[in-house]
């Protein structure tokens, strides 16, 4: 059995209200909704949620709801125990049934299409040694060999040591001059149970993709935390067939 574990909570100081936020005439929350439900790969597909209108969104669109704990919903609460509690919450839902693969999602991620979800499903049955199938997408531009942070003297230094990579007189500000730089979008994550059994085991900063991770690679690709990102969200959405 396949399953898709879909998050997302009432609160969020950056954009209120974000997962049920109108995006071409659907919530924010639709389209991953969707890339679960029409993907024929997946047998079942669960909300975490403590969103009364989610869950509605949710019921509309055919997914089962979970409620999520209030532990679960502070601001403090990682992801990464909300999609565990989740995996353990449908497991018992299906009693008798073996979990081959757990696709999650994110309300706030609409940049995903079943279309994906398929061919990572495909990747991780082709290769068993993989743990993780995700979406990433290439932002060049966000090196971190560009990333800056505050000082105490309120300037600005290297986020990164320029000697991590490599002599600090070869380097330079071309945005490709590190090569490709790859970031999880939060798409999609296509897991192994055992990444969510054993998360402890998995990389940072996305524990629960584990140890050796395939690229689904795309374009444009990002979770929304803040109301400037959407023009992003409905190009990326529009040039993928939506809202024409």
């Amino acid at each position: 059995m396949v399953i898709a574990l879909l998050m997302g909570r009432k609160g969020s100081k950056g954009f209120p209200g974000k997962n049920t936020y109108p995006v071409l005439g659907k919530p924010l929350s639709y389209y991953p909704m969707k890339a679960a439900i029409d993907c024929p790969e997946i047998d079942r597909t669960y909300l975490s949620t403590d969103d009364e209108q989610l869950m509605e969104i949710a019921t509309a669109n055919g997914v089962e709801v979970i409620v999520r704990p209030q532990e679960l919903c502070a601001d403090k609460a990682l992801g990464e125990h909300v999609y565990v509690h989740a995996y353990h919450t449908a497991k018992e839902r299906n009693p008798g049934s073996t979990v081959e693969l757990v696709v999650l999602l994110m309300c706030n991620a609409p940049t995903i299409v079943s279309s994906t979800i398929s061919e990572g499903i495909k990747v991780l049955r082709d290769n068993p040694a993989y743990d993780s199938a995700v979406t990433v997408s290439r932002y060049n531009m966000w090196s971190p060999l560009r990333a800056r942070k505050e000082g105490e003297d309120g300037l600005l230094r290297p986020f990164v040591p320029f000697e991590t990579f490599g002599d600090p007189k070869t380097l330079n500000c071309d945005r490709d001059s590190q090569g490709d730089v790859w970031f999880a979008d939060m798409g999609v994550s296509i897991v192994r149970p055992q990444c969510l059994e054993n998360l402890d085991s998995g990389l940072l900063p996305q524990k629960w993709m584990g140890q050796s991770i395939y690229p689904l690679k795309q374009w444009g690709g990002l979770d929304v935390d803040y109301e400037w990102q959407l023009p992003q969200v409905e190009f990326w959405l529009q040039q993928h067939g939506f809202g024409g």
